[in-house]
């Protein structure tokens, strides 16, 4: 495929579409989002992986995810699984370690509520982090599922903090397989729960020790996806080297990278920390690599190594509408 088709296809995929609904949504709430953000000592703008709450002894974080409603009817177990994995990863991101969950449920009786149940009880148990509480309506007309988290940093990784001149690195766990036939690629269901919930703590040690400045978890936006709402927020434009990212073998490149992994992390890194970085995930047996860097142009490209097509130009159009104030579209 041709580097142009390619940002063609990942500008028009569905994960990115989602993205694009932030901006309405945050430009709707706007006043209300900085008036109590400010009340509430809020340490990065709105936008990150997890809101983050200055409390003295470091940051209280908090996130939530919805689930769309096809994939819950679909797939209600993974759903429920997914419901803790993926906020764990969320908490994971900004450097810090997962406290506890809540959930909200609807489905038409307790029968059709059982299975996402047993997902999340599950993903709890992986994962160490308890279910404390929620909300059940079990007389709806369709299954759908809320979950959020609530954990702590001592440090914290952020979206607004990249640095022109930064590397961009891409960590994927390799260890997995498709959850066909959706875009997800599982490494977690089926692994060993210590391995799981130290491969995750890679993230705030890293944050702590100082070698990576910025990180964001690879969403439904996929790798390439999650490059750019990460340079979005810290404002910056960039490159991204396609043919780097980590890849299981026999997967098409077109398909991963728009691929959502149960343990992917994008991460910001200046380059005298770079190696250090990378021998930490691979002592772990994570996938990682350079796949480009920071720059200060505002417009993201995809190479393939010789040439280059541009992604997305944020000062003609913004993704999510997250980027610093100076710089947000009108």
């Amino acid at each position: 495929m041709r580097l142009e088709d390619l940002a063609d296809a990942l500008r028009g995929s569905r994960g990115l579409a989602h993205k694009r609904d932030i901006e309405p949504v945050l430009g709707t709430l706007a006043l209300q989002l900085s008036g109590g953000a400010a009340g509430l000592a809020q340490a990065v703008p709105v936008g990150d992986d997890c809101a983050a709450i200055a409390d003295g002894e470091g940051y209280l974080l908090f996130a939530i995810e919805g689930f769309v409603n096809e994939f819950v009817a679909a797939e209600p177990w993974f759903a429920g699984y997914c419901g803790v994995m993926v906020n764990v990863s969320d908490v994971a991101a900004m450097g810090g370690r997962a406290l506890a969950v809540v959930d909200a449920i609807w489905s038409k009786d307790s029968e059709g509520a059982r299975p996402v149940l047993e997902g999340l009880a599950a993903a709890s148990a992986v994962y160490g982090v308890p279910i404390v509480g929620g909300h059940s309506n079990l007389r709806c007309d369709r299954g759908q599922l809320s979950v959020a988290i609530m954990g702590r940093a001592r440090r914290l990784l952020t979206s607004f903090d990249v640095k022109a001149g930064d590397e961009i690195l891409v960590a994927i766990d390799l260890r997995g397989r498709y959850h066909e036939p959706y875009p997800y690629w599982d490494a977690s269901t089926g692994a060993p729960a210590a391995r799981l919930r130290a491969d995750l703590e890679l993230l705030p040690a890293l944050a702590e020790s100082g070698l990576c400045r910025a990180a964001k978890d690879i969403s439904m936006a996929g790798t390439v996806g999650t490059v750019l709402m990460l340079l979005e927020c810290s404002g910056l434009g960039g490159v991204i080297d396609v043919n780097a990212v980590p890849r299981p073998a026999g997967v098409l490149l077109t398909r991963w990278l728009t691929t959502f992994p149960s343990f992917g992390f994008i991460l910001s890194v200046s380059p005298g920390q770079t190696d250090t970085v990378i021998a930490n995930f691979a002592a772990r047996e994570i996938a990682c690599a350079v796949v480009g860097n920071a720059d200060d142009s505002r417009k993201v490209r995809v190479s393939d190594g010789q040439s280059e097509a541009l992604l997305w130009d944020f000062a003609a159009k913004s993704l999510m509408g997250c980027a610093p104030p100076a710089q947000a579209q009108r």
